[in-house]
């Protein structure tokens, strides 16, 4: 893992999570609704807060792992500094 990662806070590690879940989502063509529908949520307000990291709001691991089959990517993808 890159070293420019463990070097984060816990704030900057969930908003690039955030972020990265942001940009996963909007290239598979979900919206906010469509990905908390997929997870179980009749609301989109976990991840619009857990995207932009509202109220200190932030996916947990299992979230990520949820988001991660639905959007048909790696988990570690959501770690990733390239398109930050």
């Amino acid at each position: 893992m890159n070293k420019k990662i463990n070097n984060l806070t816990a704030e900057s590690l969930h908003k690039l999570i955030g972020a990265n879940v942001a940009r996963l989502r909007k290239k598979a063509n979900l919206s906010q609704l469509a990905l908390s529908i997929e997870m179980g949520h009749k609301s989109p307000s976990l991840i619009s807060s857990a995207e932009i990291y509202t109220n200190k709001r932030h996916f947990n691991i299992v979230q990520l792992q949820t988001i991660a089959k639905i959007l048909d990517v790696e988990i570690c993808d959501f770690f990733s500094t390239e398109n930050s």
